[in-house]
């Protein structure tokens, strides 16, 4: 399986629960900063799509989106499942060189998924975009590094912080933000003026996600491990068992996110 093929699978498995997740009370503020005969909206690391396919209909139309990824496939999947009688382009490049310049005539900014993958310069970068910009952004489901499993297993706490401790780790000199980004996002956003409104967006799995549940404590795991590899004895048969939970439904899983809107002053 190929790394797009992975990547478009396991973000169709996570798009019910992501589109249950986002916290909608946060469109309220946003629609009455919107003006424009049409918006222009860009979606940074759009993936296949799933930001655009829950927000469109819930904005006012005409909207105009650009899709932007580095991915051309998932490029691709998420310019031909865009809810109709919005229009899309597709924009292939790194979403962290993104100046003000960039967004002129951008109604909003959105992301899913995507300020802990960055560093707190790409944040602040992202930030000094927007603003500039004038351009608000609606920011989603961002971690926060906590977790809460039913029943609870005493190693759920080590394995909870070796997974934040990856989260955070260095890649390619980059040091990730992980379960810090949406203070980060934050402290960059006010810093410049904007006003940033917070909401929460756990997701709660249960008996009726199974398929989502059981990939998701996989890479749970196999993250804390690649971390902690003291971990890995007692992992495995951890791991088993909370497999077993969940195929047999008695396994409940809250795994906190935050949502994010700044809008400029």
């Amino acid at each position: 399986m190929t790394t797009t093929q992975f990547a478009a699978e396991w973000l169709a498995l996570r798009e019910d629960a992501d589109a249950a997740a986002r916290a909608a009370e946060l469109l309220e503020p946003l629609r009455a900063h919107l003006a424009g005969d049409e918006l222009v909206i860009r979606d940074l690391g759009c993936g296949t799509g799933s930001m655009s396919r829950w927000l469109a209909g819930r904005l006012p139309g005409p909207q105009h989106w650009i899709l932007t990824d580095r991915d051309p496939a998932l490029l691709a999947r998420a310019a031909s499942s865009l809810p109709s009688p919005a229009t899309a382009v597709i924009d292939e490049r790194d979403l962290t060189l993104l100046a003000a310049a960039d967004l002129a005539g951008t109604s909003l900014v959105t992301g899913s998924a995507l300020l802990d993958l960055l560093t707190v310069e790409e944040v602040m970068g992202l930030a000094v975009a927007c603003v500039g910009a004038g351009c608000p952004a609606l920011l989603a489901l961002s971690v926060v590094g906590r977790v809460s499993l039913d029943p609870v297993d005493p190693l759920d706490a080590a394995v909870e912080a070796a997974f934040n401790a990856h989260q955070r780790r260095t890649v390619d000199g980059r040091r990730l933000l992980g379960p810090d980004s949406a203070d980060a996002a934050t402290r960059a956003f006010e810093g410049l003026g904007a006003v940033v409104h917070r909401r929460p967006s756990p997701w709660r799995l249960g008996p009726r996600d199974p398929a989502l549940t059981a990939q998701w404590l996989q890479g749970w795991v196999s993250a804390a491990c690649e971390q902690d590899p003291d971990l890995a004895r007692d992992a495995v048969p951890y791991l088993r068992h909370r497999l077993d939970e969940c195929t047999s439904g008695r396994l409940r899983a809250t795994i906190a996110h935050e949502d994010l809107l700044a809008l400029p002053a």
